[in-house]
């Protein structure tokens, strides 16, 4: 290139005119290129910008220790660092320090806890993690103060290269000699990096202008040209070369900022012989295609999954909020519903993100209807702890008199004394039941005491024990006989003989039970027959009277079924209670199956009750029906 050079300052002028031709050929094909380069290096950028909005996907960290450690890391590295990870991080901690919070509460709340006491336990990790970030605040501060100095440094360095170009384009006579000196300033400005972006695109237009400039006073021969050509096309194949392996990368991040640098790099390599400068430059542009599609593709793809995330926690949050809205009748069906939400929970943490834009909007709707189903949950219990803690009391003080009437010798009075206290013993509501069953046996206990010891008393009234026992079979061997002759008489036979059994005094003690289930097995399906009998009777003869209730007036009718619908209404609670208090006695001893066979006979009763009410009031629909 200096004997180009030196050939040129002495040729003759023929020669230079040539040389002047082929400048101004160079500087055409410069022009050209150099408009290609920036329209996709701008397409490029574009391209970047439209997903820098978009998260990367990262590792998944599973503790809050994890997190810290890489804080600390990144705190006290060498590297500079970077705010896409740091704010992926803070996000990270902070989503699992709220669910261990909130873990915490739960589990206060489920253990009985107050909710309105309840206190936030400080957390020394997160401690940690705030004095960690400070010092990574502080580093990016300085990053960004020292980076802001680097790049007005960079600008005075590059308008201070502009500035020696423009005094060479002054001087055309010595654009040979500074041909040297023009290369090394052209790689001093490819070396120096960024500068403020408001500057940019002014100072590259700048540049640009004198170099060409530079180019048109620029003497050189055809050779020199096609030296400096082949060399511009050599570094451009192997940019094309590096921009078609990217297509390999399995980082399709990476492969996209590799890319950038590729594209900052062709656009400062000089321009190729015009033959081939469309070729290369195809080339090139079609292996950056392929790279920005497939950085396109990637976002694509990431929002379609958060998308994804975003319907599957929606339909998750309306699963927890129609728990909410159903009724809890019972403790089993609280327990139910909490095992639902808590696998519902879990079920959320294997989700990943939705769009950011509703992430923290879908969690914290989760939460609320997690948070409102444990409140409810811890409000029932709480009141039924206290209705439980009620009941206990009661019974303990029933327990408390039967102890003390359980060595009494005085019979007679202390039986009804202990009956009347068993009958109170009914009326009182429910209790934990392993601690009922407890309380029961403890008083159970105390009564079969005394009636044991009442029983043992004398030989004299064994032996009439034993013939009121042959006497009271014999009443039940003529209900049966009733039961096969059933007709009008009926019911005056069956009282008549249900007195005389009761007439009857103490039976053998073992044989009671045996006696009590025979007397009640045919008793039973005698009032059965007789409430039927007695029901159509009734009904038949309320039908009679209804015609005369009509004759005065609508109104009438309608008093009188208001009348049974209230009635009707009181046998229904009074059957939902004798059911609720069968619910809670034991069975586990042969007084308590005598206590809960007598209870669902009253309740049979009851219903056949709530059944003849029910015909009398669909008697006045049909006679309201008539009159219409």
């Amino acid at each position: 290139m200096d004997s180009q050079e030196n050939a040129l300052l002495q040729g003759e002028q023929q020669e230079v005119k040539a040389e002047e031709a082929a400048a101004q050929q160079e500087n055409a094909v410069a022009a050209d290129e150099t408009s290609q380069v920036n329209e996709t290096t701008e397409t490029a950028e574009e391209a970047a910008e439209s997903t820098v909005a978009a998260a990367e996907e990262r590792k998944v960290y599973q503790s809050k220790k994890e997190v810290l450690e890489r804080v600390k890391e990144i705190a006290h590295a060498e590297e500079v660092p970077q705010k896409d990870e740091v704010e992926y991080l803070k996000t990270t901690f902070y989503k699992l320090h709220i669910a261990e919070r909130e873990e915490q509460q739960k589990a206060y709340l489920e253990a009985g806890g107050d909710p309105n006491t309840y206190v936030v336990t400080p957390d020394e990790d997160e401690e940690a993690f705030k004095a960690e970030m400070g010092i990574i605040k502080e580093r990016r501060q300085q990053q960004f103060r020292e980076q802001e100095a680097e790049k007005e440094e960079n600008l005075k360095k590059k308008l201070d290269i502009i500035e020696k170009l423009k005094a060479m384009v002054t001087s055309p006579e010595e654009a040979s000699k500074t041909y040297q000196e023009f290369k090394a300033l052209q790689q001093e400005w490819k070396e120096i990096k960024n500068v403020p972006a408001e500057r940019a695109n002014e100072l590259w237009r700048n540049y640009q202008l004198y170099v060409e400039q530079f180019y048109d006073l620029l003497k050189l021969n055809s050779e020199a040209r096609e030296l400096d050509f082949k060399k511009n096309l050599e570094a451009k194949t192997h940019l094309c070369e590096a921009a078609e392996k990217l297509a390999e990368e399995e980082d399709v991040i990476s492969a996209f900022h590799q890319l950038q640098k590729l594209h900052q790099e062709y656009r400062e390599i000089g321009p190729v012989a015009k033959e081939l400068r469309e070729e290369i430059w195809q080339r090139f542009k079609a292996a950056s295609t392929v790279i920005n599609k497939r950085h396109q593709q990637h976002f694509e793809d990431l929002r379609a999954r958060e998308e994804e995330n975003l319907a599957k926690k929606t339909a998750l949050c309306e699963k927890v909020e129609a728990i909410c809205a159903e009724e809890n009748k019972n403790s089993a069906d609280w327990e139910r519903h909490t095992k639902e939400i808590i696998e519902i929970q879990a079920e959320w943490k294997t989700i990943g993100f939705a769009p950011q834009k509703m992430n923290v909007k879908i969690f914290e709707r989760f939460r609320a209807a997690c948070d409102t189903f444990f409140a409810n949950k811890a409000e029932h219990f709480r009141t039924m702890k206290d209705t439980f803690r009620e009941n206990v009391e009661k019974k303990r003080a029933l327990i408390e008199k039967a102890k003390a009437l359980q060595d009494s010798t005085e019979w007679r009075s202390t039986s009804d004394k202990l009956i009347a206290l068993q009958k109170e013993w009914k009326t009182i509501g429910m209790v934990p039941k392993k601690l009922g069953d407890q309380l029961w046996e403890e008083f159970l206990g105390a009564c079969n005491k005394f009636f044991e010891a009442r029983n043992a008393q004398g030989a004299d009234q064994r032996n009439e024990e034993r013939q009121n026992l042959e006497k009271k079979l014999d009443v039940i061997e003529r209900l049966k006989k009733a039961a096969e002759e059933a007709g009008d008489e009926l019911q005056a036979t069956v009282q008549q003989l249900v007195e005389e059994y009761n007439s009857i005094g103490h039976v053998p003690f073992r044989e009671k039970d045996k006696l009590y289930k025979q007397y009640h097995e045919v008793l039973d399906k005698l009032y059965k027959e007789m409430n039927v009998n007695v029901a159509k009777r009734r009904l038949n003869k309320f039908k009679d009277n209804l015609k005369q209730v009509a004759e005065r007036g609508e109104q009438a009718l309608d008093s009188e079924r208001a009348r049974l619908m209230r009635q009707y209404e009181a046998i229904k609670q009074e059957v939902q209670t004798y059911e609720n208090n069968i619910g809670f006695l034991s069975a586990a001893s042969k007084k308590g199956n005598t206590l809960i066979d007598e209870m669902n006979r009253k309740v049979q009763k009851l219903k056949d009750d709530m059944q003849l009410v029910l015909e009398k009031i669909k008697a006045i629909d049909s006679e309201n029906a008539t009159q219409e």
